[in-house]
């Protein structure tokens, strides 16, 4: 054995450290580094691997090397710019490498920034300081002085309280843009630091329920405890999340507030800076410049930011001061990532609040079932809010029958004469159908040619505005053909229809009104999907088509009529999910109607009105839906009652992809234990995505330590297999689609 500390030829003194590589292998390597010790461990580092070199972390000085030292490379360079990540933090990413079979080095290259991770020098330097008004200021307000931008700002601050306020918070203010001016002048000058942990915004008086949440939360003490957070659209989940990170805040604790997509949320964005307007807000999101990311992570790993607000990466910022984890909106799909490292951010984040004994809060008004389950089983602590914080009842949710009308481009009569009523009381509506584009496909009726993507088992779909077929798997994009490719019949037709249909339509039933379509085609960007939330809050828009983009959060207390269409859709899938999702998609829609003064009302149009899952949506009763899933998903063996690891395999060829997962099948075959099930390969639902055949084989067990303790074992033997060389295979552990 090679000992950890020995002297090269020239008698310098050097150290074996471990180093975790993003390599799609399941394990460490060793290298050489002068001078390198315990402190090391936890910095990030630039080796030589094959004829580059490589970025990596140090995750443990090494007692012994397994190969002779003169095969041995030195490290590079160690980044001691900024701490090293802490011992939780490494045991961190170790579970998760080890709960979802990923390689350490690839879990670790997700969770670092890319700045951090390149082991560039990264500052910490705050960005958006803490501003009070200075002396200069405040004689400012007291003498006669001509009118300004900058005058009439400083008298906003002032108006608002003593302060201090972060610059981002002080120019989103009206005549914002003035700040700089203030500071100019001598008007406004650096706060203190400490002062950032106690001073907050003005608070709106809760709701009995809200008072009786927060008491129970944090009467419950300090330490780990998981609690569902279960209200009402509209019943304030928001609210109490801020009061209790306004009480960790004031003990000098960190809060992270995990959020599904926080380009969808900038309302939330802004509502917790202005809450909090000298607290160190930092942002963490992979829509953030490289800088900006790895900025806020070294000031959380710094201890230096209050409040991280991100999405599901969020969940690997380090905080030496943690006290709080909130996860808004559990349910959603979002906090589980689909590529690379499938990992939920979710249970991770319970998983960290018990490694770190802080509690956690689950928010949502239609909880996965999975969370359901553990609140109903006691495992996870119940809150629930039942009733609207601002406005006085439920929106009234009602089937529209449509199995004998005739829809004129899916809207139905009764539909379209709620729109006009809304139209001249002044009221918005917003139609949801969650398919953007004019529609799905486009077709010849002479030869039966349809617009089928080229890479993938999808067809193209018509965008009549900027007249393109687009796929919305892989992107293959091309020009609306004047005539069918296939037979030359120019007669070729849009059949289905989709966002851009339904806008036209309207436009057209309604020339009156102003209709703003709201999908990913009309913002792709976060400044763009502002301008439209801008628009809409402003009373700009009458008639909204919206996908589900306007599902999540969103809060215009003016709209208060929402139509539903396509929805049955969901009823038919394969996957079991899907009237989960379908459930928390209608009422979590259902909720931005009539959230203010003003009463809102929710139309579905379908052609099952007496489904149970409609009726259990027309009362508002989640409990009544749950339980009717639950017993489905116990008779049928699904999750929570089981568990499950998906292995999906990908090759040019959809024979490769099948005869590796028969091989791994087999393989699994001689060791599976007792309680194991192993189904048999078959192809993905869309088989052909990117030119590239997919295939996936299901493995299940009732106990999820039956079901790890064998996927350690098959895992490491897959690793150990020859594969042709453009086959791919993952691991997907507790998939979401099945």
């Amino acid at each position: 054995m090679i000992q950890n500390e020995f002297q090269d030829s020239s008698g310098f003194e050097m150290s074996i450290v471990r180093v975790a590589l993003p390599v799609p292998l399941p394990q460490v390597f060793d290298y050489l580094a002068p001078d390198a010790t315990a402190a090391d461990v936890g910095r990030c580092v630039t080796v030589p691997f094959g004829r580059g070199e490589r970025n990596g972390l140090i995750l443990a000085l090494g007692a012994a090397a397994a190969i002779e030292p003169a095969r041995l490379k030195t490290v590079r360079h160690i980044q001691r710019e900024v701490p090293p990540l802490p011992a939780d933090w490494l045991e961190l990413v170790d579970f998760v490498a080890r709960y979802y079979h990923a390689p350490i080095g690839e879990v670790v290259a997700l969770a670092l920034p890319p700045g951090l991770r390149r082991a560039d020098g990264v500052s910490g330097e705050d960005e958006d300081p803490l501003l009070q008004i200075a002396a200069a200021g405040r004689e400012a307000l007291h003498s006669p002085r001509r009118a300004s931008k900058a005058l009439a700002l400083l008298q906003t601050l002032a108006a608002a309280g003593a302060g201090p306020w972060r610059r981002s918070v002080v120019r989103a203010l009206e005549g914002g843009e003035a700040v700089g001016e203030l500071l100019r002048r001598g008007w406004v000058g650096g706060a203190e630091r400490v002062a950032a942990r106690h001073a907050t915004g003005a608070r709106p008086e809760p709701t009995p329920e809200q008072t009786q949440a927060l008491e129970a939360i944090l009467g419950a003490g300090p330490g780990f405890k998981p609690w569902l957070l279960h209200g009402v659209t509209g019943s304030g989940k928001t609210e109490v999340y801020l009061r209790l990170a306004a009480h960790l805040l004031a003990q000098g604790r960190q809060v992270l507030m995990l959020v599904p997509e926080i380009a969808l949320t900038p309302q939330l964005e802004r509502r917790v800076a202005q809450r909090f307007a000298a607290a160190h807000v930092v942002s963490l999101h992979s829509a953030l410049a490289d800088g900006a990311r790895s900025r806020g992570f070294v000031q959380a790993l710094a201890g230096e930011a209050d409040i991280v607000l991100g999405t599901r990466l969020a969940v690997f910022a380090p905080l030496p001061r943690l006290g709080l984890i909130l996860v808004d909106e559990e349910h959603d799909a979002s906090y589980k990532q689909q590529e690379g490292v499938r990992y939920s951010a979710r249970d991770l984040a319970v998983w960290r609040a018990r490694q770190r004994g802080v509690p956690v809060v689950l928010g949502s008004a239609t909880p996965s079932l999975e969370t359901w389950y553990h609140a109903r089983s006691e495992r996870y602590a119940l809150q629930t809010l039942s009733q609207r914080a601002l406005a006085a009842t439920l929106p009234a949710v009602r089937c529209i029958d449509t199995r004998r009308l005739r829809l004129d481009e899916g809207l139905s009569p009764a539909l379209q004469a709620a729109l006009g009523e809304r139209l001249e009381r002044g009221e918005q509506s917003l139609v949801f159908l969650n398919r953007r584009g004019y529609a799905p496909v486009l077709s010849c009726p002479s030869c039966g040619w349809v617009s089928r993507c080229p890479h993938c088992s999808a067809n193209l779909v018509v965008h009549l505005a900027d007249r393109r077929l687009r796929c919305h798997h892989c992107g293959c994009d091309g020009p609306i053909p004047s005539a069918c490719p296939s037979c030359g019949d120019q007669d070729i037709r849009p059949f289905g229809r989709g966002t851009q249909r339904v806008e036209a339509r309207l436009a057209e039933l309604f020339p009156q009104a102003r209709v703003l379509r709201v999908d990913r085609d009309a913002a792709r960007t976060r400044r763009q999907w502002e301008s439209v939330l801008a628009t809409i809050a402003e009373g700009g828009a009458d008639i909204l088509v919206g996908t589900q983009m306007m599902a999540k959060g969103h809060d215009f207390p003016n709209l208060t009529l929402v139509g539903v269409i396509g929805a049955d859709a969901a009823l038919h899938a394969a996957d079991f999910r899907a009237p989960e999702r379908l459930f928390q998609q209608l009422m979590q829609v259902g909720g931005r109607a009539g959230r203010g003064a003003l009463a809102g009302t929710v139309l579905i149009q379908t052609e099952y009105p007496a489904h149970p899952l409609y009726q259990q949506l027309a009362r508002h009763d989640f409990d009544a839906f749950a339980r009717m899933a639950l017993q489905e998903r116990r008779s049928a063996g699904f999750p929570p009652f089981t568990h499950q690891a998906m292995l999906r395999a990908d090759a040019p060829a959809l024979d490769a992809a099948v005869d590796f997962l028969r091989h791994a099948r087999r393989l699994a075959e001689e060791c599976a234990p007792e309680g194991l099930r192993l189904y048999d390969p078959v192809p993905m639902r869309l088989t052909r995505l990117a030119r590239r055949e997919r295939a996936q084989l299901l493995i299940e067990a009732d106990q999820r330590g039956v079901l790890q303790g064998f996927l350690a074992g098959w895992v490491a033997l897959l690793y150990r297999q020859r594969t042709v060389r453009e086959l791919r295979w993952q691991l997907d552990v507790d998939p979401l689609e099945v």
